[in-house]
C-alpha cells in the first residue's frame, strides 16, 4: 500500500517538517514572552516606587523652568526693545575725512568728523588747523541735511557716515542665517 501524500510529499515528512515548525514557533513566542516581561519589569520599576516619583518630580520641575525661559524671554524682548528705540537716537554711525585747510599747510592736520544716529541726524565737527590756530565749527546735520552750506570735505565725511549703516547690513547679510554657535539656521 502506497503511503498518503501531502502537498507531494510523503505524510510522514510533512508530519515532521510541521511538527519542526511547531517548535520554532513555540521557541519564537517564548522568546517574544521574555522580552515583553524584561520591557514590563522596566516599565514598573519606572513608573512606581521611588524612581516614579524622581521622574514625575524631573518632568514638574522642567515645565516649572520652562515657564521661567518664557518669562525671561518676554522680559528679555520688552528690553530688547527699550534699547533698540533708545539705540536710535545714539550716535552710530561716524566718518572722518582729513584734508588740508590751506595751500601751504602739508599733513592734513585739519578733519571733519561726522556723527550721526540712524535718523541720520547729529553733528558735524570741521576742525581747520592754520599756522596761526585751530578752529573748530560745528553744524547740525537733521535727516542727512544741513541748513548751512557744506563744504566739500564736509559733504564727504556726511556721505561717508550715511552708509556706514549700508555697509555693516551689506556684511552681516551673510551671517544673518548663522546662529550664536556658527550653525546655520534658516527659521530666521
Amino acid at each position: 500500500m502506497e503511503e498518503a501524500k501531502i502537498f507531494g510529499m510523503k505524510m510522514s515528512s510533512a508530519v515532521t517538517i510541521l511538527c519542526i515548525l511547531v517548535v520554532l514557533l513555540i521557541i519564537l513566542i517564548i522568546f517574544i514572552i521574555h522580552k515583553m516581561n524584561v520591557m514590563a519589569r522596566k516599565y514598573e520599576m519606572l513608573m512606581s516606587g521611588k524612581k516614579g516619583a524622581d521622574l514625575e518630580k524631573i518632568i514638574r520641575i522642567r515645565f516649572k523652568e520652562m515657564d521661567q525661559v518664557k518669562v525671561n524671554a518676554r522680559r528679555v524682548t520688552k528690553e530688547h526693545r527699550q534699547i533698540k528705540k533708545h539705540l536710535s537716537s545714539c550716535i552710530s554711525k561716524y566718518a572722518l575725512v582729513k584734508y588740508d585747510a590751506f595751500d601751504k599747510m602739508a599733513g592734513k592736520l585739519s578733519f571733519v568728523i561726522a556723527l550721526l544716529n540712524d535718523e541720520n541726524s547729529g553733528i558735524l565737527l570741521n576742525s581747520m588747523h592754520s599756522r596761526e590756530g585751530c578752529f573748530t565749527y560745528a553744524k547740525e546735520i537733521v535727516n542727512g541735511e544741513s541748513y548751512i552750506q557744506l563744504s566739500s570735505e564736509e559733504k564727504e565725511a556726511l556721505e561717508q557716515a550715511k552708509t556706514v549703516e549700508e555697509e555693516i547690513q551689506d556684511l552681516t547679510k551673510e551671517a544673518e542665517f548663522e546662529d550664536a554657535d556658527g550653525n546655520l539656521n534658516f527659521d530666521a
